[in-house]
């Protein structure tokens, strides 16, 4: 390719995507949480730290046993 831009001879030609500029690298151009985030009671506002691997809504809140969530 001519031009390495992936449109083929002379710039004719689809040009094809899925370059990392493109958000079509690793994980689909979305943001994660990262480190930092915690799981929060929906019922009771309590707070426990996420752990990498382990999904909040797997957890049951210490206080009152309402399933967590992600925040």
């Amino acid at each position: 390719m001519p031009g390495g831009d992936g449109t083929g001879p002379f710039g004719q030609g689809p040009r094809r995507g899925g370059g990392r500029g493109q958000g079509g690298g690793f994980g689909g151009g979305r943001g994660g949480m990262g480190p930092g985030s915690f799981c929060l009671c929906p019922k009771c506002g309590n707070k426990v730290a996420h752990q990498a691997g382990v999904p909040c809504t797997t957890l049951s809140c210490p206080n009152c046993g309402t399933k967590m969530i992600r925040k």
